[in-house]
């Protein structure tokens, strides 16, 4: 295979997720550099790097350029992004200012991989809760297509990023120490509580908080199906890895919890923990740092033809981001999808 040269954008959480999946999937690198706000020396996945300052020279020489979106690198794809594909790279970006630009695909390679064929240089990783869920469901849509699809969300601070982590983490030692708990992040303590509001109101779906708008939007866009029917309620959790996702989809035709089970069984990407009499069902805690998603709790929704009902667990930050990413590069590389 040829080597590429291959830089990351953002040097928080993801940007070293990133970092560390490329190692351990030996993705053809011969150079990695990474990039962020201001030049320094730091040590990721257990090696050092020499943090270089985002300039739109940086990406001369380029094959793929991951941009993170975190570190405040939020929105750098806005700054950078095409000025680096018209520098030679491919842009795969993490963050969500391109997701529903038509000229951007919109990928997550179990579902559409079909839809980088066409690419423009730019491609757009998809929300980390959308992502878990399209691999979730993709196997059944091709099975019995989609009608409408109802989820509700249980997604871990870090999906915030690290300040929230270490906020969660400080609550907890407060509470435990008896002292005043402080809250900056959330509207609200998120220490044994939950939030049931992620981003902000938006307009054009009165009532929807952004992250619920991102799923509706993205399912769709993903599986090229505009009016299939979704509604989404997004929820903080005092979890510290992994977003949980209970999923109740209608098909268009049968399907049974056995078929649903086999076909989700030998899925790419997924893995079925489902003997809910001997309590066992996926969970975040055992979920991070494992590349599959996990589905569990499948069952027959009495209260609707042609529906089931699921549970999903993913690491956020792992194929809810990095490998997902990464994942895309790789898709696009078998396909013979870049230029040297």
């Amino acid at each position: 295979m040829a080597d590429y040269r291959v830089v990351v954008v953002g040097a928080g959480a993801v940007g070293e997720e990133m970092l560390k999946v490329l190692r351990e999937r030996n993705f053809p690198a011969s150079e990695t550099k990474v990039l962020a706000r201001s030049a320094r020396h730091q040590v990721f996945d257990g090696r050092e790097f020499d943090v270089q300052p985002t300039t739109a020279e940086a990406f001369d020489g380029i094959d793929f350029a991951f941009f993170a979106g975190t570190e405040g690198e939020k929105g750098a794809s806005q700054l950078f992004g095409w000025e680096a594909v018209q520098r030679g790279a491919v842009v795969i970006d993490n963050g969500d200012d391109f997701r529903m630009d038509p000229r951007v695909p919109l990928v997550v390679p179990e579902a559409n991989g079909d839809a980088l064929e066409n690419h423009q240089g730019f491609v757009s990783n998809p929300n980390c809760s959308t992502i878990q869920m399209i691999v979730a469901l993709a196997p059944l849509h091709r099975r019995a297509k989609m009608k409408r699809v109802v989820v509700s969300t249980y997604q871990s601070v870090s999906g915030t990023g690290s300040a929230a982590i270490a906020e969660l983490k400080q609550q907890i030692k407060d509470w435990a120490e008896g002292n005043p708990i402080e809250a900056k992040e959330y509207p609200y303590q998120i220490l044994c509580n939950v939030i049931p509001q992620i981003s902000k109101l938006k307009d054009e779906f009165p009532g929807y908080y952004g992250e619920e708008i991102k799923m509706i939007k993205e399912t769709r866009k993903i599986f090229n199906h505009p009016t299939l029917g979704v509604s989404a309620t997004c929820v903080r959790v005092p979890v510290l890895r992994g977003h949980s996702e209970a999923i109740n989809v209608q098909f268009e035709e049968p399907i049974s919890v056995e078929e649903a089970r086999e076909l989700l069984a030998n899925a790419p990407g997924t893995c079925v923990v489902d003997d809910p009499g001997n309590s066992e069902y996926p969970m975040p805690l055992f979920c991070e740092g494992k590349d599959d998603t996990f589905v569990g709790r499948i069952r027959q929704d009495g209260s609707a033809p042609n529906t089931l009902d699921m549970w999903v667990v993913s690491d956020n930050i792992r194929k809810g981001a990095a490998l997902n990413a990464v994942q895309i590069a790789e898709e696009m590389i078998a396909r013979g999808l870049v230029k040297r």
